[in-house]
């Protein structure tokens, strides 16, 4: 009897067109030949691993991992959890999760970023983890601010966090980014209309966790995510998916 593959086959269908044109940089981005579908290997179906002793507790404290002693960065402050699922939806153990984002007014600590929005001197704007027993992870981070981008004469990204996830081997790594749940800007935005499926758009955004939210102190957003498979979380600027 043959073995079944280790990891199901991308569905194409899940994921946006290689080249939509209200998305300008798809147009110079997307291929220009029919896709090769080669078999995994070796490399790409084993580790990589991570441990503990990797990272330090502060890494997934962004409101503190950058800031000076007794200051922290400015903005609203939130939670980001959730779930780590494999193809199957078993949860997936000990794997790395990274994020970085803008601070609160819309701008990354990036040479490049020209924004006017001021820089936070407290905020850095990256973090990490490893899911537990269960696949869980957590981040106390400040929301990112929308801004602008020049794709149309007045386009903005919605808020959101782009997100690194290793998985159990290198094929799995996801690469996306989550949005926040009632952003009025979503609809609207040029990347996000790229995607075929309503049901697709909404596993990108991270639902409103009054129960993991602290009083007085932080607001909570669930985000699962979902790596390979028919209900793959969508992998960010690879338009033919993950």
């Amino acid at each position: 009897m043959l073995k079944p593959g280790p990891f199901y086959q991308r569905d194409r269908e899940w994921h946006p067109p290689a080249h939509t044109p209200d998305y300008k940089t798809s147009v110079s981005r997307s291929p220009q030949y029919s896709m090769i579908s080669l078999e995994n290997n070796v490399s790409e179906i084993t580790g990589p691993t991570f441990g503990h002793n990797d990272i330090d507790p502060l890494d997934k404290d962004l409101i503190y991992n950058y800031a000076k002693a007794g200051e922290s960065a400015i903005g609203e402050r939130i939670i980001l959890h959730g779930r780590v699922l494999d193809e199957n939806a078993k949860p997936i153990p000990n794997t790395l999760v990274e994020i970085w984002q803008a601070n609160a007014g819309g701008r990354y600590r990036h040479k490049k970023d020209t924004y006017l929005a001021p820089i936070d001197p407290n905020f850095g704007g990256c973090g990490r983890t490893l899911t537990d027993e269960n696949g869980y992870y957590y981040f106390r981070t400040i929301k990112p601010g929308a801004y602008p981008w020049r794709n149309w004469v007045n386009n903005w990204r919605p808020a959101h966090i782009h997100m690194s996830i290793f998985g159990t081997a290198f094929c799995q790594r996801l690469i996306t980014q989550c949005y926040f749940e009632g952003d009025p800007l979503i609809p609207k935005c040029p990347i996000v209309n790229t995607i075929p499926d309503p049901a697709a758009i909404e596993q990108l955004v991270a639902k409103l966790d009054l129960n993991a939210t602290i009083p007085l102190d932080t607001i909570a957003y669930k985000f699962d995510i979902v790596l390979r498979g028919r209900r793959s979380t969508l992998f960010e600027n690879r338009p033919e998916g993950n």
